[in-house]
């Protein structure tokens, strides 16, 4: 039986855009270039449920870290991952290798080390005196999303160790020839 028994856990929205808040789509349908190089390549890809899509969906407005670091959206992200997470020990014990987890950086759920912020965002939008006014707040830190900390929690917990990678959407290009630096030291 042809398997490299290669896996990467990836973001929900490099394979389905459309799960993204509406007006941050790069791609049309899924991120070809990554896409195609872990499948030319033989890794098996476990695709992560969009947290977001799933408390808001569609047409949800942006959020930031602050608005989703509440106890129900972590226990949700909990929830969510828990198949995952049966998924990935059972390939481990199971002789399969988890390669990467590759996240989004930049979002409030799924950055890996950087996400976005803005300490004062929430209530009703009425009530400030431009947008303006609200996307100046609006900055990148250097902490993970929310969803992806939680699976780093869940992980650890299992004492699972998989690397994690990202992919900068302000910068595709230069991240995914980082992530494919990475793997393919796993090829």
């Amino acid at each position: 039986m042809l398997r490299a028994k290669k896996l990467v856990l990836l973001s929900h929205c490099l394979l389905n855009v459309n799960a993204k808040v509406g007006g941050l789509a790069n791609y049309l349908g899924a991120q070809e270039e990554l896409i195609s190089y872990l499948v030319q390549k033989g890794f098996g890809i476990i695709q992560l449920p969009c947290p977001e899509m799933g408390c808001g969906g569609a047409r949800r407005w942006g959020q930031t870290r602050q608005q989703l670091d509440t106890p129900f959206f972590r226990d949700y992200c909990q929830k969510i991952f828990r198949p995952i997470m049966h998924q990935v020990i059972d390939y481990i014990s199971n002789g399969y290798e988890l390669v990467a987890l590759i996240g989004i950086n930049s979002s409030p759920s799924c950055g890996v080390n950087i996400t976005c912020s803005a300490a004062s965002w929430g209530g009703e939008l009425h009530n400030w005196s431009s947008i303006e006014s609200i996307t100046q707040e609006l900055e990148l830190i250097p902490y993970p999303g929310v969803f992806m900390e939680q699976i780093i929690i869940s992980l650890e917990v299992k004492d699972i160790k998989i690397p994690l990678l990202a992919v900068d959407e302000a910068d595709p290009a230069s991240s995914l020839s980082e992530i494919k630096l990475f793997l393919e030291g796993e090829v």
